[in-house]
């Protein structure tokens, strides 16, 4: 007696409105394009002796991201046996929306050699697509095309 059935009035109404409230939480998400979650990818994409000094390139690929007004890392070149080596601070950005940049950063006093891995330590400043610092960091993305030199955060 108190079953519904597809001929009464309202349950038919109650299924739509069912299934809208399943869908909506995905419609944000599929029409968020320019997420602020999208990794932003850098590559350590190269690394080549610069007088006593190692230079390191660096692939900065935002094609799927916003604009990063300001985006300074704190990096470790650790050596070949993972004792912190040297310690660098570098300002990547402004990082333009769609775009792919190559930077480029000298790690004084340290031989390319002696270089094993490089560490993602931190961000200590970032303007533009996150909110916060940890926001920047987890919004990163990091590779290496160097066999010898991972990257890594």
């Amino acid at each position: 007696m108190g079953m519904s059935t597809w001929n009464e009035p309202g349950y038919a109404s109650g299924s739509i409105f069912a299934c809208l409230a399943l869908l909506l939480p995905f419609s944000g998400t599929a029409l968020a394009q320019d997420d602020p979650s999208t990794p932003l990818r850098i590559e350590l994409n190269r690394v080549e002796a610069a007088g006593e000094n190692c230079r390191i390139y660096f692939l900065i690929d935002n094609q799927k991201g916003e604009s990063w007004k300001s985006l300074k890392l704190d990096l470790f070149a650790l050596d070949t046996d993972g004792v912190a080596a040297k310690r660098l601070a570098v300002e990547v950005g402004p990082v333009p929306r769609r775009k792919t940049l190559i930077k480029l950063f000298d790690f004084p006093g340290l031989s390319c050699p002696r270089v094993g891995r490089v560490l993602l330590n931190d961000v200590l400043t970032c303007e533009g697509a996150a909110a916060s610092r940890e926001d920047c960091l987890s919004a990163i993305e990091t590779a290496s095309k160097v066999d010898a030199v991972s990257f890594a955060k």
